[in-house]
């Protein structure tokens, strides 16, 4: 004690006297070797880089960090920092940073000058020096040094599970969870807290530096927070959590209020581009495809649907009515060679994208022709939540390119690690499932996600809770049939299931309402003949070029040129090129427009042609059966129209 109150007393004596106290940061300048020019140069490099920092930055790194010109850099580094305190700049640049040439003289890389590089640099090693500043508290200290070797020995990035409650420090970057969520290395889903090693937002990057190391990203980040307006409309989140971190922004830009997408519809008329105000997002739902017997869906699908209100309407329940305007974002294999094969699924051999989608797209996709029901669950979120969740859906759009696996980074996984990075809720944080339907069930658990909204079954399809397979008005339409004529099916699969001409002696029987569900099931037994035929011409492709026929190699091209064109809604950010990062700005949104437009324009000239050229690609027995069908669908029309007229009801289309 007496040892204690000497270091205290002393403390306050030299206080008293006027010692100085190194209370921020210092970058000091060794001058030997400098002339006085080179010592003014560089001296207002630092300065400027100093009055850069945050202030809370410069108060916790209260440290000396000595600046020194060096010979023995490569041709093309900038600088390098030490682990404490040193920073070296590569002498070679300094003669243009005297003469000024360095502020005019151009180049390749992000920050446009040399003498902005430089800038940069400074910045970006101080940030390093900052990142590694970490103060362990006492009791935890060996638990620390262990899980760092332990980290070390196993190339991990991040702390292990247990020891991220313990790792408590004064202030780091690089190794806190919310910043490797953001940054791209988040958990493996099913491991326990192991972060994944590689980063895939690698698209719309603004130097490809910073997905070498969680270290790398965050200096690299300090650099564009620091020395870019535009930063905070590019990487929203990730300057909020800079903002936060430090308390504290530099000037910035005027974002705008919405956040670009393409929407992945299949209507090639309309304008491909559009935007989303998270201030019309009502609610966010867990949209779940109910399982069917295929491989790739026999867990069901995952995605979220985005609870848009009409221009106008103020957020509430009745946002839910506006169908038309609601969103889906969907994780899903972009499969751009047609074949898609259940190995390269399981291997990992497909893109997995971030698609944004038109709700009703989405609910005929899955009711009308794959037959499977859609629930539609309310997620628990907080309205900054929300905001959060829309933001981060919009970056990874324009940014993710990933690996989809059916069994280990499927559409469940993709979208929880959306959830977790999007709203930063604690109670994702330790939530595993990689199926879909375990998925809604373990958010159900963490009372995150209200399936109370699907109890009433009737109510939950009036309210758009739920979307049913279209497979149950078949066989209620089907039903119609057997009351009215004495067919041997009971089934509305029995009955599809026949040739087309088996099905045609019983149309001319059919009373007016027979033979309007004749023609509902007709029309259905056309969409399922043309999902055949989908399938069919994935299988026949590859074979195709193998074939000499000069309209399927005509065919082959258009399938060709429409894949390569249509690539562009799924990894937006190839119509912009290399230059710019992050979300698009308005200067990009306007060449954005423009060349969606045509993409879109070529695709539907396409589609068009793809519609006549691709039945030389068919088998022939289903050529024959699309055209029967065909056949059967304007057949009914026609004794349709002649029972309704016969009825005195108006002439139908």
């Amino acid at each position: 004690m007496k040892t204690r109150a000497r270091a205290w007393l002393l403390g306050c004596v030299l206080t008293l006297l006027g010692t100085p106290a190194l209370a921020d940061l210092q970058l000091e300048l060794q001058a030997g070797g400098l002339d006085q020019p080179q010592q003014q140069a560089t001296q207002a490099l630092l300065d400027e880089a100093l009055a850069k920092l945050p202030p809370s930055f410069k108060q916790r790194l209260d440290r000396r960090i000595e600046v020194s010109w060096s010979e023995h850099m490569p041709a093309d580094a900038y600088g390098q920092a030490s682990l404490v305190s040193t920073l070296a700049l590569n002498r070679r640049l300094l003669p243009g940073l005297v003469d000024g040439s360095a502020a005019l003289e151009r180049t390749d890389r992000p920050h446009g000058t040399v003498r902005q590089e430089l800038l940069a640099t400074v910045l970006h090693e101080v940030t390093h020096i900052y990142d590694r500043a970490r103060l362990w508290p006492t009791p935890t200290r060996r638990l620390i040094t262990r899980c760092k070797r332990q980290q070390d020995s196993l190339g991990l990035i991040g702390l292990p599970g247990e020891c991220r409650g313990e790792a408590e420090r004064r202030f780091t970057l690089s190794d806190d969870p919310r910043l490797l969520d953001l940054a791209g290395w988040p958990q493996y889903v099913g491991r326990r807290g192991v972060r994944e090693q590689h980063n895939r937002q690698l698209v719309r990057s603004p130097d490809p530096y910073e997905l070498s190391s969680p270290k790398e990203f965050i200096a690299v980040n300090m650099e564009y927070f620091l020395l870019d307006p535009s930063y905070a409309c590019r990487r929203p989140a990730l300057n909020r959590y800079l903002h936060d971190h430090f308390d504290w922004a530099p000037q910035q830009a005027e974002c705008a209020k919405g956040l670009p997408f393409l929407n992945a519809g299949n209507d090639f008329a309309r304008q491909p581009l559009g935007e989303i105000d998270p201030e019309r997002v009502y609610e966010v739902d867990y949209l779940l495809a109910e399982a069917n017997q295929n491989l790739v869906s026999r867990w069901g699908h995952s995605m979220l649907r985005l609870v848009i209100c009409a221009p106008g309407r103020p957020r509430g329940p009745d946002c839910r009515l506006d169908l038309d305007q609601h969103l889906v974002l969907s994780y899903r294999a972009f499969v751009n060679d047609v074949q898609l094969s259940s190995w390269d699924g399981l291997v990992g051999a497909y893109p997995s994208r971030l698609f944004v989608l038109p709700l009703g797209q989405v609910i005929d996709e899955y009711t009308k022709t794959e037959l499977r029901s859609l629930a539609s669950v309310p997620l628990r979120l907080s309205r900054d939540e929300v905001d959060n969740l829309v933001r981060q859906a919009a970056e990874m759009h324009w940014s993710y390119d990933g690996n989809y696996w059916f069994l280990s980074n499927n559409c469940a996984v993709e979208g929880l690690k959306l959830l977790r990075s999007g709203t930063a809720n604690p109670l994702l944080n330790d939530l595993d499932s990689i199926m879909p339907n375990g998925l809604l069930a373990v958010l159900k658990g963490r009372g995150l996600a209200d399936t109370s909204v699907l109890d009433d079954p009737r109510e939950a399809l009036r309210l758009g809770y739920r979307f049913d397979s279209y497979r149950d008005r078949y066989q209620a339409m089907f039903d119609v049939l057997r009351q009215q004529l004495p067919i041997k099916q009971v089934q509305v699969e029995d009955w599809l299931a026949q040739d087309a001409e088996q099905r045609r002696p019983w149309f001319q029987q059919a009373n007016l309402r027979t033979s309007a569900a004749l023609l509902l099931l007709e029309q259905a037994a056309l969409r399922r003949q043309l999902l055949l035929a989908q399938d069919e011409v994935k299988q026949r492709y590859l074979n195709a070029t193998a074939l000499k026929d000069g309209t399927v190699d005509k065919a082959n091209e258009t399938l060709q040129q429409m894949l390569a064109n249509s690539g562009f809604l799924s990894r937006p950010a190839e119509l912009l090129g290399t230059d710019g990062y992050g979300l698009p700005q308005p200067d990009e949104r306007k060449h954005l427009e423009k060349v969606s437009s045509e993409r879109q324009a070529q695709l539907l000239r396409l589609s068009t042609d793809l519609d006549k050229e691709v039945r030389a690609l068919l088998d022939p027995a289903r050529g024959r059966a699309i055209a029967a069908v065909e056949a059967n669908v304007k057949q009914v029309g026609e004794h349709l129209r002649t029972l309704h007229k016969a009825a005195g009801g108006l002439q139908l289309p």
